[in-house]
């Protein structure tokens, strides 16, 4: 069949089929061969070393047909310059494109005297170009190369042909496997970029890990992150390879690729952006470009963006891949742009709750009035929360009197804390008009007064329960008042004892009317009032410290200045509760009669 080849010589690899027999029993074996490998690259360098069992060569090469594009690229070659990395045919142009555009092999022996040979290897003189068919379709060629005139003949081109089917269903089938490998890839892929993605919540580094993601899925050469602003505008996020030098300004709802792809919140696919009217130029040298929407929901957070200088770059392939990826991307959009805001407003209340911490604080008594004598008052207060509806105040409203309130607000917190302060406003204020209306500013009077107010603003969640001692320190005695503070707990004269004296909680019920108790003081007396968080303070078994436990603390202690009275009852307190969370706020206030 070929020159130079003995006819009985036995078929090996590199050498001639000798025989019809020998042929048939070799293409047959051939094609299973060929068949049976499924990764592409392998199978591309199989095939030449297959016909070299066929015949023989110098170069050669595999043609595959990018139907998109109508162009033949070279996927393999050996005796090519450079590998033949370059290898880009047109259909018809060449032996090769003639041959695939007619859908019929091509048999050259002497190629200088053929107009339509391009040549790519030199000294070359005959060629065997070959379709490769599948279902009656090209999908490529085969192109055998000789620098022997009159080198091949028709039997070649009839073995190579019959080699050619076997080759094209291996083709298809490799591609096709390479394809779901492809696929099976990028879904494996997308999923570690969700898991990946939906772990970032700073929002310029999500944005950033996107564009360096998508790499990883799709080839782009320019890639853009677009997002819709309070404007309903889209502004550039991301660029990547934008060049320093380029500004990419805003883009209307509508307008351009991207604009139209965020506003019909659909994937836009344009193989050449120079037959477009809607593209508009930013980049230079873009050919082809794809516009992604970003959507959660119904709605369209933004776009993603991609441009290459080669026409056609992208496919629809591309297209649900990227549409995949932006679906994930908006999730994770949404979420980091909602802990953003989050955030931010956590740090705002945590400012606004650091001021009122200082509000609170600064509205409680730093002392008692300087110009009293005979008396100490010291207090302690702590909330179980960053806020609490805890509170006491020491008032003067006459030289010789003084005013010892203590209130606790139903509940904690933010609410608790400016109920509190409203209340102690009211209890402030009743409490200085003594000196004009004194018959209606005793205890009772002003219990009664405070609890009408309250009950008026109608806050029913929420009442107060409030201890109103007046001390008189010229006529040496204590009046005082109660609507539900756990009782004071007074010591004198070797007695230590709670003063028992219940009331309502003021603002519970309209017209409640409440009871007054008055006691004689004396050198040494000393009295503790506490809100409820002190007597119901729990450990970590969920028992409570109890009144008896403070009346002995306060037993044990009443020799010591009020301060140091105030401190023993915390601690003995913190104690008890042993490291566990505080379940309420607490208030303790301590007085001692010095003189």
């Amino acid at each position: 069949m070929n020159q130079g080849t003995p006819a009985d010589q036995a078929p090996a690899t590199g050498q001639i089929v000798a025989s019809e027999h020998e042929l048939v029993t070799t293409l047959f074996d051939l094609g299973r061969q060929v068949t049976g490998v499924l990764d592409l690259d392998e199978l591309l360098q199989k095939i030449p070393k297959l016909i070299r069992r066929l015949i023989s060569f110098e170069a050669f090469a595999v043609y595959l047909l990018d139907e998109r594009r109508g162009e033949l690229r070279g996927a393999y070659s050996i005796g090519y310059p450079e590998g033949g990395r370059t290898l880009r045919l047109k259909l018809g142009e060449g032996l090769v494109g003639a041959a695939v555009a007619s859908e019929q092999p091509l048999l050259v022996n002497d190629l200088q005297a053929d107009p339509r040979y391009v040549e790519f290897v030199p000294d070359m003189n005959s060629e065997i170009v070959v379709p490769l068919l599948h279902k009656s379709r090209p999908i490529g060629a085969l192109n055998i190369l000789s620098r022997n005139r009159d080198q091949f003949t028709t039997s070649d081109v009839s073995i190579v042909r019959q080699f050619g089917a076997h080759v094209a269903v291996a083709l298809v089938n490799a591609r096709l496997y390479e394809r779901s490998r492809r696929d099976a890839e990028a879904f494996e892929t997308l999923a570690e970029i969700g898991g990946d993605v939906a772990s970032i919540l700073d929002v310029e580094e999500l944005l950033t890990r996107i564009a360096q993601l998508t790499k990883r899925l799709i080839e782009y050469r320019t890639f853009g992150l677009f997002l819709l602003n309070a404007e309903n505008q889209l502004e550039i996020k991301v660029a990547v390879k934008y060049g320093e030098t380029v500004h990419i300004p805003r883009i209307a709802l509508g307008e351009g690729l991207v604009g139209y792809a965020a506003l019909h919140r659909e994937p836009v696919l344009v193989p050449d952006v120079s037959q477009d009217p809607r593209y508009i130029k930013v980049v230079d040298d873009v050919r082809s470009e794809l516009a992604i929407p970003l959507l959660l929901k119904d709605r369209c957070l933004g776009v993603i963006d991609l441009e290459s200088p080669e026409p056609d770059a992208f496919s629809k392939r591309d297209v649900e891949i990227l549409t995949l990826l932006a679906g994930q991307a908006a999730v994770a959009i949404e979420n980091a742009n909602l802990y953003e805001e989050l955030r931010a407003n956590q740090e705002r209340l945590e400012k606004e709750v650091r001021f009122a911490q200082r509000v609170q604080m600064a509205l409680l008594p730093a002392g008692p009035p300087k110009r009293l004598k005979g008396v100490e008052v010291a207090a302690a207060f702590a909330p179980a929360r960053e806020l609490g509806g805890d509170f006491h105040d020491y008032l003067s409203p006459e030289s010789h009197t003084l005013v010892v309130t203590v209130g606790d607000v139903s509940g904690k917190g933010v609410p608790a804390a400016l109920y509190s302060a409203f209340a102690a406003e009211l209890v402030r204020g009743r409490t200085f008009r003594r000196r004009y209306l004194p018959d209606r500013s005793s205890p009772a009077g002003v219990l009664s007064s405070v609890n009408t107010i309250l009950h008026e603003r109608r806050l029913e969640e929420y009442y107060c329960t409030l201890c109103y001692a007046v001390f008189d320190l010229k006529r040496r005695f204590l009046l005082m008042g109660n609507s539900g503070l756990p009782y004071p707990i007074r010591y004198s004269d070797g007695v230590c004892a709670p003063i028992e004296l219940p009331g309502v909680p003021l603002g519970s019920f309209q017209g409640s009317t409440y009871d007054e108790v008055s006691l004689a003081l004396h050198a040494g007396d000393v009295f503790v009032f506490c809100s409820d968080g002190i007597s119901e303070a729990m450990n970590y078994a969920g028992q409570e410290f109890t009144s008896e436990r403070l009346i002995r603390v306060v037993e044990t202690v009443h020799d010591l200045p009020a301060a140091k009275i105030v401190d023993a009852v915390v601690a003995a307190v913190e104690e008890w509760r042993g490291g566990a969370p505080p379940n309420d706020d607490m208030t303790a206030v301590a007085l001692k009669i010095t003189a």
